[in-house]
């Protein structure tokens, strides 16, 4: 345990530095010793030019409480712009925290964390007195070590699995948002990915989580037991060469950027020995190194983009250099980006596909042992289990392989690829070890459209067709898919190889908007996502199958959240 202080101390008011830390004061008693009611921890764990991200953590030592109120107030110009774990008010420099309803009850000798992002300017200085519930609190000054969050999986050598076993974080601002949705209360205590999907998201904004602040909240989270924390880490050079919706930040040959300004301050903060206990699963470039495979060259579907990113080399360059340093860390666990069975699962894209991957694993210092596994379907559409159809059909001597939908892929649904992907990525040098994830958040293709057997035996394609569950119009149309539901809940090792089913993308945030919105995210405007385009060489030239009125990627689609919900599957 930590010691607390015993004596009258005087209210001091510090400077706040990356572990910046309160101090309050409590009288003593006449025998010198202090009666302590509760204890106070303010840390602020972030700070930057113009805000922070604070932590804290109250212990009651009085009698246990069903409700509690925690105020302090600043000297300067602070300004509290989003918070986690808390109903938070501010009238000037005062503060009011109060408890959310799931985390009122506070026991004798119990302890309480939350968090919140707050703009300042000039001197940030912390705090000198805390209050709880009207009684004034001392503080835990932490100088004989001890605490943390406790439990194991993360100061040693990795598990095997890290979601076995383990509870998964859910992120408080995606919660919030699900459960504001008229029915999102159903599912808004899932677990779901933090993206990072440019360089102001580490630190935070005005009104987002930043990195730290989304791990501390985990760690309010973890109680004694394990926790996955899952991060999208997704800005390389020229991203996502073959689509314009999710385009980034850093232009083609911005590699040293990404080294310096991306991955580094990352890689910083996940080494934090305050997470040591965290298994912090990171998803890595998400849709980029497919696209070497299928969208350069002489290829139909190329783009002068993708041969850009080919010929450069950016793309391997910068998944190694992500691996090398995050694999580096203990308790970080990378999966990278494997596409989906209907980008990759063709004859010509699944083994070359395979063959890419281990040049950019061994690339930039990163070696296989700095994969865990892969991770497929991320954001996309590809129903997990086709029932009413196999690969080996065949209709009046036509095999299912021929039918317009299958087009000659080998793989009809998401975790027969995975499986056989791990496979070919185990042949070409992976450890045998690696596991798969597969994104379920989308992929449900539930309700009143769902076919219950297989369809008519009148054509391949009346066959395949009438029986699949996978809606879309096209295997290649990957923005806000009409008709789509929730997939499998969150679940871990659910099937052979396969470490975990997860929400990777967070159900009800946009794709791509369905016309050209300006913006400062660097998103521009991609067809695909417009519900009257016809389409390309990608997708057949088949319509878009794009929901109408959708915002910017990554904001929030209600409509969307509605229509998945409706046509969840398994149904809520």
């Amino acid at each position: 345990m930590s010691r607390t202080r015993t004596a009258i101390v005087a209210a001091l008011t510090l400077v706040a530095g990356v572990s910046g830390t309160a101090f309050a004061s409590v009288p003593s008693t006449e025998a010198g010793i202090a009666a302590i009611p509760c204890t106070v921890d303010y840390k602020v764990q972030n700070q930057w030019d113009t805000g922070f991200t604070a932590a804290v953590t109250v212990t009651n030592n009085s009698a246990a409480k069903s409700s509690w109120s925690v105020k302090w107030s600043y000297a300067g110009n602070q300004k509290i712009t989003n918070y986690w774990n808390t109903k938070l008010t501010q009238s000037g420099t005062a503060v009011t925290a109060n408890n959310e309803t799931y985390n009122g009850t506070l026991s004798t000798g119990g302890s309480v964390s939350f968090g919140f992002n707050a703009f300042y300017s000039g001197t940030n200085a912390i705090p000198t007195t805390f209050t709880l519930d009207g009684v004034t609190c001392n503080v835990d000054d932490g100088s004989s070590g001890g605490g943390g969050g406790g439990g194991g999986g993360g100061t040693g050598s990795r598990v095997d699995n890290p979601y076995a076993g383990a509870k998964v974080y859910v992120n408080p601002e995606w919660s919030a948002k699900a459960a504001a949705e008229p029915g999102g209360s159903r599912v808004s205590n899932q677990p779901t990915g933090v993206w990072l999907d440019h360089i102001a998201a580490i630190n935070g904004t005005s009104t987002s989580m930043g990195l730290r602040a989304h791990l501390d909240a985990a760690l309010a989270q973890k109680g004694s037991g394990e926790e996955v924390v899952q991060l999208v880490v997704y800005d390389l050079p020229g991203r996502d060469c073959s689509a314009l919706a999710s385009n980034g930040e850093l232009g083609p040959t911005e590699i040293d950027k990404y080294k310096t300004q991306f991955i580094d301050p990352i890689a910083a903060i996940l080494s934090d020995p305050k997470y040591a206990s965290l298994r912090i699963v990171t998803t890595i470039e998400l849709d980029s190194l497919p696209n070497l495979v299928t969208n350069t060259g002489s290829r139909a579907s190329a783009t002068a983009a993708c041969d850009t990113m080919l010929a450069n080399g950016n793309y391997v360059k910068g998944v190694g250099y992500a691996l090398a340093k995050l694999g580096a860390i203990p308790n970080v666990y990378n999966y990278l980006d494997a596409g989906h069975h209907g980008w990759l699962g063709w004859d010509d894209n699944f083994g070359p596909a395979a063959t890419l991957f281990k040049q950019a694993a061994t690339s930039e210092g990163a070696s296989v042992d700095d994969v865990q596994g892969f991770i497929t379907n991320t954001a996309n559409y590809s129903a997990l289990k086709e029932n009413n159809f196999t690969i080996n059909d065949s209709v009046n001597g036509t095999s299912v392989r021929q039918s317009k939908w299958v087009d000659w892929n080998r793989y009809v649904d998401e975790l027969s690829f995975a499986q056989a992907f791990r496979n070919q990525l185990v042949s070409v040098g992976f450890n045998s070890g690696i596991g798969m994830l597969i994104d379920t958040s989308r992929n449900g293709w539930g309700g009143t459209a769902r076919p219950t057997g297989p369809g008519p035996l009148t054509s391949v394609d009346t066959y395949v067709d009438g029986g699949r569950y996978d809606r879309r119009i096209h295997v290649g149309n990957w923005c806000n898919q009409s008709g789509a539901g929730l997939g499998e809940r969150p679940q871990a090792s659910p099937a052979t190889g396969i470490d975990a089913y997860v929400w990777m993308k967070p159900p009800g945030e946009s794709d791509g908007s369905s016309s050209a919105i300006a913006n400062d995210e660097g998103k521009g405007f991609d067809r695909m996502c417009d519900p009257t385009y016809t389409g390309n060489a990608r997708n057949g030239n088949n319509m878009s199958g794009a929901l109408p009125n959708a915002p910017l990627s990554g904001h929030w689609f209600s409509a969307q959240f509605q229509q998945l919900m409706q046509n969840a599957y398994p149904p809520l």
